[in-house]
C-alpha cells in the first residue's frame, strides 16, 4: 500500500494504477523527504513532480507544507488516480492547497511550462532511455527558481544523469535498488 508518509495528511492511503507505475517506497520517500525538510525545502514551495505515478512524491510535499503542486502523468489511469489523490488530500489540507494534474507527457509539458519551481521531482520508469532524460533535465532550468532543488530517481543500475548547462549535481544516495541524485540550477560555466 503506497500511503503518505508524514505531514497533514500522514497515513493517507493513495490510489495506485494496476500497472504502469513504480512507485517509491515509503522508506525512500521518507529518507527522501527527511534531507529535504533538513534544507527547509518544501515548506512554502511550489512543486513539479514529473511522471507523477500516483502523485505520492509531489503529495507527500504537500502533506508537508508545499503551497501548489503540478502532477505529470501521461497515462491516463495513472493520472486519474493523481486526480483522485489531490482531491483526497486537498480535503485533508486544513489551509489552501492547489494541485494541478496535467495529463500529457512530461517533455509537452515542459516545453510550454510558464512559472517557476522550488522543487522538481523526476522519476520516470527505469527503462526510459537516456537521452529522453537528458531532453528533460535540458528543459528544466528556464522553469527553476533560483534556489530550485532538482531530484531525479532512477534504477541504482542507470548511469548518472547527464546533467545539461544549467544544472549542476550536489548530492547522490543509493537506498537498495533506487539512487538519487540531487541539483540546483547553475549559472552558464
Amino acid at each position: 500500500m503506497t500511503r503518505i508518509v508524514s505531514g497533514f495528511a500522514g497515513s493517507l492511503a493513495l490510489k495506485v494504477p494496476k500497472s504502469g507505475t513504480r512507485p517509491t517506497s515509503d522508506q525512500v520517500r521518507e529518507a527522501m523527504f527527511s534531507a529535504l525538510d533538513a534544507r527547509d525545502a518544501v515548506d512554502g514551495a511550489q512543486v513539479l513532480d514529473l511522471y507523477a505515478g500516483s502523485g505520492a512524491l509531489g503529495l507527500e510535499a504537500a502533506s508537508r507544507g508545499a503551497v501548489e503542486v503540478v502532477l505529470v502523468e501521461r497515462a491516463a489511469p495513472a493520472a486519474a488516480a493523481c486526480r483522485a489523490n489531490a482531491i483526497a488530500v486537498q480535503k485533508a489540507s486544513p489551509r489552501k492547497l492547489v494541485v494541478t494534474v496535467a495529463a500529457r507527457s512530461v517533455q509537452s509539458y515542459l516545453d510550454s511550462a510558464v512559472g517557476t519551481f522550488d522543487l522538481v521531482f523526476l522519476d520516470p520508469p527505469y527503462d526510459m532511455p537516456e537521452p529522453e532524460l537528458t531532453a528533460n533535465l535540458a528543459a528544466l532550468p528556464r522553469v527553476l527558481a533560483d534556489d530550485a532543488l532538482v531530484v531525479v530517481e532512477r534504477s541504482s543500475r542507470t548511469p548518472e544523469p547527464s546533467w545539461p548547462e544549467g544544472l549542476t549535481s550536489i548530492r547522490s544516495k543509493k537506498y537498495g535498488e533506487t539512487m538519487v541524485w540531487w541539483a540546483v540550477p547553475s549559472g552558464p560555466e
